[in-house]
């Protein structure tokens, strides 16, 4: 080899050298990156973990996943929430794909799904124990006070009781338990849509000041909003005043020790709930973060009894 091919060689290998330190320079730097910011919180220090919360379309559902989405962040974890029907929300809690869920209404709403889950999941607390289920109708209807004042007035309604998601516990009592046990069969059927479909049909009636029956709940911002009242149950098919209760998947408590204990300490009375349900509600869509983070700060007593930063 003469010394031109021996420099050229040497060149070579040197200028390969040098791309190899390089690289693996820049793999170094890439895994301190990740180290240091993909797998960390900037406000606490702490390793950051991902929670999924489910979420049915019930506004006060809505409200406290919002709040708990915004006071999780702010401890770093990275907080998913995603909407789903009751049925696929309960089958996600027992497969695992989702962690947690604020609006099982028990023991009669969501009585099925609990039975079918529930040695899968984990009953974390009642924050709430005075939700009822209700058919509502608007004040101006002086003469309809009960839901048997229902019967023999289908045509006034257009032979429609205005639901909410086929899905849901509401609609169930609804179409099993009420129409029956009131004779209603043969005049009224249950409308199904959606809650926000629900509420649209709602606004639509009381400002043309029209007859219309809904399916409705407490607590709900609604009562307060629009001229509306419960109708009388006097048969009770409606059921009893139920719990709220929030609910993890399996192992949740030991894998959110934490978040458990948040969880334990939460309760909500009416007052607070509808202030919640109202910010949420009145947010423009996409604001409702910067919503739940508004009220948090105007209502820090509150939040203290059971959030600490």
């Amino acid at each position: 080899m003469t010394f031109s091919q021996k420099g050229r060689a040497g060149m070579f290998t040197g200028r390969r050298s040098r791309r190899l330190l390089a690289l693996f320079a820049a793999l170094v730097a890439l895994v301190a990156v990740a180290a240091g910011c993909g797998g960390r919180s900037a406000q606490t220090g702490q390793q950051a973990k991902a929670i999924n919360i489910g979420f049915i379309a019930w506004d006060e559902d809505i409200a406290v996943t919002h709040l708990y989405k915004v006071l999780l962040e702010q401890k770093g974890y990275k907080v998913n929430a995603q909407e789903l029907e009751a049925g696929p929300m309960y089958a996600g809690l027992a497969q695992g794909n989702i962690d947690l869920f604020l609006d099982s209404w028990l023991p009669e709403t969501h009585a099925d799904y609990w039975k079918q889950y529930g040695p899968q999941l984990e009953d974390l607390n009642v924050w709430y124990d005075q939700a009822t289920l209700n058919l509502a109708v608007p004040k101006y209807m002086t003469d309809v006070n009960s839901i048997a004042d229902l019967k023999g007035r289908g045509a006034e309604f257009n032979g429609m009781i205005t639901g909410i998601d086929p899905g849901a516990g509401l609609t169930r009592i609804t179409k099993d338990n009420v129409i029956p046990a009131y004779g209603l069969g043969g005049e009224f059927t249950l409308q199904t849509s959606s809650t926000t479909a629900m509420l649209a049909s709602l606004e639509k009636a009381t400002k043309e000041q029209k007859p219309i029956v809904v399916t409705l709940w407490h607590p709900h911002w609604a009562y307060a909003r629009y001229p509306i009242k419960d109708l009388q149950d006097p048969l009770g098919a409606m059921g009893k005043a139920e719990q709220i209760h929030a609910i993890g998947r399996k192992n949740f408590s030991q894998d959110f020790p934490e978040v458990t204990e948040m969880v334990k300490k939460f309760k909500l009375d009416d007052v607070q709930l509808a202030s919640l349900e109202n910010a949420i509600n009145s947010a423009e869509k996409g604001k409702e973060d910067d919503a739940a983070r508004k009220w948090a700060s105007e209502n820090q007593a509150v939040v203290a009894n059971f959030f600490t930063p």
